[in-house]
């Protein structure tokens, strides 16, 4: 089976390192600074689309003035206030040794992905890591999948989504293959519902694979 994993909320938990860069930037507007509580909405989903609301204006010079800063802060600090979820990487270990094919699929700028995936040592579970262009290219997750599957020659029948958010699956219903929400991230029951099917823990996962793939 292919597996493309979502990274925030589903590999690592990026909580201090993603609401604090936003901080970052909301401090250089007009509006107040959330708590750091009040910022967890935000861990997922492409900032281009959640940032009008956080600073109070839609204007594309000021949004993307507002991601520049919060990648200012990102970039320097941010990536590795992170931490792996526990049990991650023996699922990692015990999926690849099933014969699993596993590649990172996020909305996180590649680069800032494949230096997470590299620092926290899980780069050697994954054919490739895939992530959106600083431009907002591959921001789509369902084309971002639509694109590993190209590149590698993957059957859509033959891959699964996994993520904590209802963007996973909204792009997994796009680019035709399956998906899994796990509730460890940001996403709870409620919002992943519309999955295939939920998994609560990373040690539940390979079973909840077998039973969608039986």
């Amino acid at each position: 089976m292919n597996l493309l994993f979502d990274l925030d909320g589903t590999l690592t938990d990026p909580f201090d390192g993603i609401t604090r860069s936003l901080q970052h930037a909301v401090a250089h507007f007009d509006v107040a600074v959330p708590p750091q509580e009040a910022l967890m909405s935000y861990i997922g989903p492409p900032l281009r689309k959640t940032l009008p609301a956080l600073i109070g204006s839609e204007d594309p010079a000021m949004v993307e003035h507002a991601l520049r800063l919060y990648r200012e802060r990102f970039s320097a600090v941010g990536w590795c206030e992170n931490r792996v979820y526990d049990g991650i990487p023996a699922l990692l270990d015990g999926l690849v040794d099933a014969g699993h094919r596993l590649f990172v699929c996020t909305a996180k700028p590649v680069g800032f992905a494949r230096r997470i995936v590299e620092y926290f040592e899980l780069a050697r579970h994954f054919e490739a890591v895939y992530g959106s262009e600083l431009d907002g290219c591959y921001e789509d997750k369902g084309e971002l999948i639509g694109l590993i599957l190209q590149q590698h020659g993957l059957l859509p029948a033959a891959s699964l989504m996994i993520g904590d958010r209802d963007n996973d699956i909204m792009a997994a219903r796009k680019a035709c293959v399956g998906c899994i929400g796990v509730t460890w991230g940001y996403g709870d029951a409620t919002e992943l519902a519309p999955a295939d099917a939920l998994c609560h823990a990373p040690a539940e996962l390979p079973a909840v694979i077998a039973r969608l793939t039986a």
